[in-house]
């Protein structure tokens, strides 16, 4: 493809992180960095995603980030600085119309790359106007830019966003471990964490292991069935061995039915994508636990604080989101188009990767679930394997600044 001239739009989608915002920032230092070959005139940056560029919500990024200081702040800034939002593009010729009118707003912007940083929901928008742009007679680069904390797109070793979240629940956990060994009186506590249909964020957990050996008594994901006679067997068998017992569960568990083990908890809301909203399965199981045991019985639900914690983010993880979004850049300069960015780790120990790019049409709307080697034979828990994967990605803590005793965020 040859190299085209004009300008970008870069937007943010799905749920946010602790670090989709340093993704973001390397987007523009790629821009300003001129790796492009000075073919990127102006980067405007989408408000709330595709529904603010149909709205014409558009800020020009590349003014707007005028000093390092700025592009410092972001990066550690949590949240989607630039809006989210959840809508499902239709697919190509079912409603023609909604491509022209993007597309008429892309000829009147002069916009020939477009840049969507989002998870798996929003890896189905790239592949979308990928192909619709790829039939109909305009001319634009379309990178997808990956960012979730759930770590399930495939065709990458890991997400950006992934490693910040990661280390969240993993510091949570030995601290809540720690809290629950001080009293002698038999005591389960359930820690619920995001996931619905892949665990790999409560296998961050149990990375305690590898480092300390504190890890929860119990781990259950959703790539397993759950059993709710045998979950009583696992806690009263960890019960018997100490008084302190701390389970941490997956949002997603599902029964054998397919009914999430939550479910009875929440109304039955959906979102754009046709997902059903999660909550409550900590408190389901606590419940559960209390009728059937009998012992004290608490459930934590770490929600949004696992995908927000700046404070606590991975080091690791903003340096390997600010290279995606620079690495997107020197992509697109190159004429790479429709793929998504990936990073492919070729080494262990030491942690090495590379960043690379895989056809987006291959990645949209498929689940990369924790690998069998990954979970014990039993199921209700993982193993030194998978702590071993995961413990790279928390490494490091990331140079926030802070003001009056608070972290300083950029809001634009």
């Amino acid at each position: 493809m040859k190299q085209l001239c004009g300008n970008a739009v870069v937007g943010q989608s799905g749920g946010p992180t602790a670090a989709i915002n340093a993704t973001l920032a390397g987007v523009i230092r790629g821009v300003k960095e001129n790796v492009h070959g000075g073919c990127i005139h102006t980067l405007y940056g989408m408000r709330n995603g595709v529904e603010g560029l149909l709205e014409e919500r558009l800020i020009d990024l590349t003014s707007y980030f005028d000093s390092e200081e700025k592009l410092e702040l972001l990066e550690h800034t949590p949240a989607a600085a630039l809006g989210s939002c959840r809508k499902k593009l239709p697919k190509s010729g079912e409603n023609d119309a909604f491509y022209e009118q993007m597309i008429a707003i892309f000829r009147k912007y002069d916009i020939r790359y477009f840049f969507y940083i989002g998870g798996n929901d929003s890896m189905d928008t790239v592949a979308k106007l990928s192909a619709y742009t790829k039939s109909h007679d305009y001319e634009m680069v379309i990178l997808g830019v990956p960012k979730t904390i759930d770590n399930d797109l495939v065709g990458t070793d890991h997400t950006p966003g992934f490693g910040s979240a990661a280390k969240y629940i993993a510091v949570t956990t030995q601290e809540i471990i720690r809290d629950c060994a001080v009293y002698r009186v038999p005591a389960v506590t359930i820690i619920e964490i995001m996931g619905r249909d892949a665990g790999w964020l409560t296998a961050a957990s149990a990375i305690g292991r590898v480092v300390n050996g504190m890890e929860p008594d119990l781990v259950y994901l959703p790539e397993r069935v759950f059993d709710m006679q045998q979950f009583f067997a696992d806690v009263r068998a960890a019960l018997a061995k100490h008084p302190n017992v701390v389970v941490a569960v997956s949002e997603g568990i599902r029964f054998a039915d397919g009914h999430y083990v939550g479910e009875g908890t929440q109304t039955g809301a959906k979102d754009a994508f046709g997902h059903a909203y999660l909550a409550g399965t900590g408190k389901a199981l606590e419940l559960a636990v209390k009728a059937e045991i009998g012992c004290k019985v608490r459930s934590i639900e770490l929600n949004l604080p696992q995908r927000c914690a700046s404070h606590l983010a991975s080091a690791t993880d903003i340096l390997e989101s600010i290279a995606v979004g620079r690495a997107a850049i020197q992509a697109a300069s190159e004429g790479v188009t429709r793929q998504m960015m990936t990073i492919q780790r070729i080494s262990d120990v030491p942690y090495m990767n590379e960043i690379w790019h895989s056809d987006v049409s291959e990645i949209a709307n498929k689940i990369r679930y924790v690998d069998d080697a990954f979970i014990n034979e039993a199921g209700n828990h993982v193993t030194d394997a998978c702590c071993r994967y995961l413990l790279p990605l928390i490494q490091g803590e990331a140079s926030c600044k802070y003001e009056n005793g608070l972290p300083k965020h950029l809001v634009f």
